[in-house]
This record gives C-alpha cells, structure tokens and sequence, in this order.
C-alpha cells in the first residue's frame, strides 16, 4: 500500500511534468527575451509554497549568471517594495492567480516601472491577466490525494523555473568558469577553480635524477621526497623516465643488485605529463585513466624540462578527489 501510493504520486508527477513540456510556447521565449533585454535584476515573489519553489528559482538564477533575488510579498506591503527598480523584471508566482498578498502588490510593480512574468495556473486570474508574459503551471491534479496540499503544481512551478534559469544560462554562453566563480566553496568549486600548479611540489620538493645516477642514490631521492617516485632526467634536464616504489619492488623480486644500476636501468620510459595551467582535476582524471598516482607537471612553453609533480596525496587533500 505504501510503495503503490509513493508509485502513484511520482506518476501524477510525472504526467504533470510532460504535460508542461508540451505546453511551452512563444510566451516562454518571451519571457527570456525579457529577462535578458533587462537592464534591472530579476525578482521573484510568491506566497507559501510558492514562494519556498520562488525561493529557489531566483537561488538558481543567481548562481548561474542572472542577478535574482525573493522578496516575499507580505513584507513588500509593508515596505520592501523598495527593492524594485525601474528596469527589473519581477516574476510573481501564485497558482491561484488570486492569493491575495501577491495580487495586492502587482499594481505597484507596474508603477515602479518592472516589468511582469506572470506564473499562475489560471489564465483568467488576476495575476495572469496582470502579466506582461504568462507562463502557465496549470495541472490536471494534485497528487494530494485529497486535492488540497500543493505537490503536482509546485513541481511544475519549479520545473519552469529550472526551465526559464537553464534557457538563460545558454543563451548568455554561461560557461563552467563562470559558474565556479560563485561557487568558490566547497568540492563543486575547488574542481572548477583549482588549478595543478596551485598544489604541485616544485623546488626542493621535486624528485629527480640523472640517467646515470646509481640507485643507491635514487632510492634515496624516492624515499626522501615521500612521494614514492623520481624522474630520470638526461644531460639537458629533460624527463626521459621515471622509477617509482613499484618499480624497485619488482626489480628485488627479481633477484636484481639493484643498489649499483644506474637509474636508467630501471626506469620506465614516456611518463605521463600535464601541463602547469590545467585544472586539477584533470590531473585525477589522468590518474584514475592511467592508474597512476603521480603526474610531472610541465610548463606551457616548455615541454621537456619539468617544473613539478602532483601526487594523488594533493588532490585528496585539496578536496579534488
């Protein structure tokens, strides 16, 4: 009984979701030309729950290149109308088309000169025939079963409001740099900002060693940078291999005298490399394609002589991985 009533409510959904898919029109269009031929900020009102789905939506819209921000109609009656502009475009959402602290506000919108997206599942409501642009959210049901607690209507509410947020999105050629400037915080941002020179080993840090270099030494270098690893280098500096842990281990195995072999004797050759400016988080992709757990870092303008390395180590601890 449970499973089929939860079964019931997605379906109801659902079915909601494809009819608004269907319903979309030149008012839609409208209303992003609107937006975008703006010179203000996008407002969105909304009362109950309509107003927690506005809540989102101008949240969305902020984050993805479309200065937004709610205002809840109550407190615009009782003065935080000052927050509208000439020039915004307000966006009022009320299923109803009636609720009465939204419908109450709209004739002071159109004095302060924003324009009206009018979201309501009633065409002939007040707030639809009040709208510039109507955008219809009207559904069959509810999936209340007693007709009464908004579900369906809210999901579709927010269902155009992604609709309308996305559309922006494209249309301003919003890119993955943009969107990881205003969300500098957390795992999100750090793969969208954190570049591999932010946290690669450079300098003394950087484990190296001649082509010639015994591995007594090497394994000294492997051992003291705590990176499992060096890179072999010619006579120019250029990195020709590498020797990693695994590599000495394999070798012992073997029953090789490994402590008087010149490094290039047990290097592997053509190591993986990424340049300096990439982002971090193609320095995990790399490791995880190659199962590697290190990458020499080049410059740009210089593909032979490395710079640094980043460890798998780094990007746990940078939040990458």
């Amino acid at each position: 009984m449970i499973l089929a009533e939860a079964k019931r409510v997605i379906e109801v959904e659902a079915e909601a979701l494809k009819n608004l898919a269907a319903s979309i029109n030149g008012e839609f269009e409208r209303a992003v030309q609107m937006i975008l031929n703006a010179s203000g900020r996008v407002v969105v009102t909304g009362m109950g729950k309509s107003g927690l789905i506005g809540q989102k939506i101008a949240s969305t819209m902020a984050s993805t290149g479309t200065p937004a921000f709610f205002l809840h109609p109550a407190e615009g009656i009782h003065g935080d109308l000052g927050m509208i502009m000439r020039g915004d475009v307000v966006i009022a959402i009320s299923n109803s088309g009636e609720t009465d602290e939204v419908v109450r506000i709209l004739p002071i919108i159109k004095r302060l000169g924003a324009s009206l997206i009018a979201v309501a599942g009633n065409p002939n409501s007040s707030l639809a025939k009040s709208g510039d642009v109507f955008l219809d959210i009207s559904v069959k049901e509810e999936a209340c079963p007693l007709g009464l607690a908004p579900t369906a209507s809210t999901t579709v509410t927010l269902a155009m409001g992604d609709a309308l947020a996305v559309a922006l999105l494209v249309q301003r050629g919003f890119k993955a740099e943009d969107f990881a400037m205003f969300h500098p915080g957390g795992t999100l941002g750090r793969r969208l900002l954190l570049k591999v020179e932010d946290i690669m080993h450079t300098g003394d840090s950087l484990p190296l060693v001649g082509s010639e270099t015994l591995m007594g030494e090497a394994l000294f270098t492997i051992t003291s940078k705590g990176l499992g690893i060096t890179g072999v280098t010619d006579a120019d500096g250029a990195l020709i291999g590498v020797i990693t842990d695994g590599d000495l281990r394999r070798a012992l195995g073997r029953g090789l005298d490994i402590i008087n072999l010149p490094a290039s004797a047990l290097m592997a050759g053509k190591p993986k490399r990424i340049s300096r400016d990439e982002l971090a988080a193609r320095a995990l992709q790399q490791m995880e394609q190659y199962s590697i757990t290190s990458l020499f870092v080049f410059d740009g303008a210089d593909t032979a002589k490395p710079v640094g390395i980043v460890h798998l180590h780094d990007l746990l601890k940078a939040g990458i991985a």
